[in-house]
């Protein structure tokens, strides 16, 4: 996605920067539980073939969950989250599971139109459907809620967070993006995102939304939807592209990719707290210094630790 959109960016800023199966009927094996602590891999059934899950069960065997997106180039085996930040050490203590949905590369976490018709997909895309349907309901097997979840995303899991929040609010009891791109609808954002998708996959927009103005793209659209966060709470978190001392590992080339990314990412953070604090939905939104990089987001799940375990009663 840094590639891409570095490769929009001049673009963008002369155009003027200025849901699958039904639930789950009446159990009619026993209901097992989940050991308390410990990290386990699960393969979930779903109408896309089977997704692996990984989790780290609540420390105290507690019913709670936070469930962690990934970003547009989400691996096919394991979670950044569990690789590239601090996370699991972080919750070790906590009595909340922690449910990382492994895959979803170039899908933003929603529920496609049809499969991509630029690489030769064979399955169509539902990860609305299986991130508020089927992996609740097979999480439900092992004692966890299906009400009290919290959720949390980057860059295109930052936004999925947000909407999927605001549409499944029997579900979610906190959202946070973190340098989420949370206005697509914004003028040139879908070209910007068709840069990206191509580049990250050769997967084909258009098979996801729509062209541009169909009604899923202000449904997938955190900051038109945010009168429906309303009572929620919400923590959203964006860098300046300023690179720091957290970026030196990252690589000359890299950083400044990372720099420009997060530059957009600012601006939509901008644009949703403006749009929230019109409505007076409130939401907390930090600026801070930085780049589209896995260190600041481990600074921001940090900061975001005891106001999840707050929502979600887990401490």
């Amino acid at each position: 996605m840094r590639r891409a959109l570095a490769v929009v960016t001049a673009a963008v800023v002369l155009s003027s920067i200025g849901t699958a199966t039904a639930a789950a009927g009446p159990r009619t094996a026993p209901v097992l539980r989940a050991p308390a602590g410990g990290f386990e891999e699960l393969a979930v059934p779903s109408s896309m073939g089977p997704v692996r899950v990984q989790v780290q069960w609540a420390a105290r065997g507690g019913s709670s969950a936070l469930y962690l997106l990934d970003g547009l180039r989400a691996p096919a085996d394991h979670s950044q989250w569990t690789t590239d930040t601090d996370v699991l050490r972080r919750f070790a203590g906590d009595d909340v599971t922690l449910v990382f949905p492994v895959g979803g590369h170039s899908s933003f976490y929603t529920d496609w139109y049809r499969p991509s018709s630029t690489n030769r997909q064979a399955t169509t895309y539902k990860w609305e459907t299986f991130l508020t349907r089927e992996l609740p309901d097979f999480l439900a097997g092992y004692g966890v809620s299906r009400t009290n979840n919290g959720i949390v995303g980057v860059s295109m899991g930052g936004n999925a967070a947000l909407t999927l929040a605001a549409h499944h609010r029997d579900q979610f009891r906190f959202a946070g993006a973190f340098s989420g791109f949370l206005n697509p609808t914004y003028p040139m954002w879908n070209q910007a995102m068709r840069a990206a998708m191509l580049d990250e996959g050769g997967f084909n927009i258009d098979d996801m939304w729509g062209a541009a103005g169909d009604p899923a793209w202000s449904r997938n659209d955190a900051t038109v939807q945010v009168e429906r966060l309303r009572g929620l709470p919400i923590y959203v978190t964006a860098g300046n592209g300023v690179p720091g001392p957290l970026d030196v590992s990252n690589g000359v080339g890299n950083t400044i990719n990372a720099a420009g990314i997060e530059a957009f990412a600012l601006i939509a953070a901008s644009v949703f707290r403006e749009r929230a604090t019109a409505l007076g939905v409130p939401a907390r939104v930090d600026f801070g210094a930085g780049t589209h990089t896995w260190p600041y987001w481990q600074q921001s799940i940090t900061t975001a630790r005891p106001l999840i375990l707050d929502a979600l009663g887990a401490h």
